[in-house]
């Protein structure tokens, strides 16, 4: 049976550049990259915006598929884990698909839309409470690699804090 990889994504600079693939991170270790960065304490820099913290996290599912491969329970459960730490429990994360380029474009809409909901749905499974999560599908709209639209990166889940 064919597997594609999916990432949970949290992008800290908004380039391609700087995401990286984690095939296995423990709880403490995304409590500490889902963590926002403190406020800053002088003036002048209280108007810059902070950029979202950065984790790509591989999430396997099945061939055209939003049903999610036991591979990657283990890392969704650290992840649960983390977002009902202390540091995070009192912050919302939205799910976001993204597929890569190939295929329709209303398909891999759908086909994302499906992948991010099975993600929000595991990990309300996992005693993440549901109004904490919010699941939205990206299709190929936001390529992770836009210079290589076909590549496995850009098929991911991108987990970003909500204000």
């Amino acid at each position: 049976m064919k597997r594609f990889t999916l990432a949970l994504a949290f992008v800290l600079m908004g380039s391609s550049a700087s995401a990286q693939l984690v095939q296995q991170a423990s709880k403490e270790d995304l409590i500490e990259k889902l963590t926002p960065p403190a406020p800053p304490t002088t003036r002048s820099l209280r108007n810059l915006v902070p950029k979202p913290v950065n984790v790509d996290l591989s999430i396997n599912f099945d061939f055209d598929s939003a049903r999610l491969q036991a591979s990657s329970k283990s890392l969704l459960d650290n992840l649960a884990q983390a977002m009902n730490s202390e540091r995070l429990s009192q912050l919302k994360f939205k799910v976001e698909g993204h597929t890569d380029a190939k295929g329709k474009n209303d398909y891999n809409q759908e086909l994302s839309a499906r992948r991010a909901a099975e993600v929000q749905a595991y990990l309300v499974g996992q005693n993440v409470p549901a109004e904490r999560l919010q699941a939205e599908g990206k299709g190929a709209s936001e390529l992770l690699v836009p210079e290589k639209p076909l590549a496995s990166e850009n098929r991911r889940v991108r987990i970003s804090l909500l204000p």
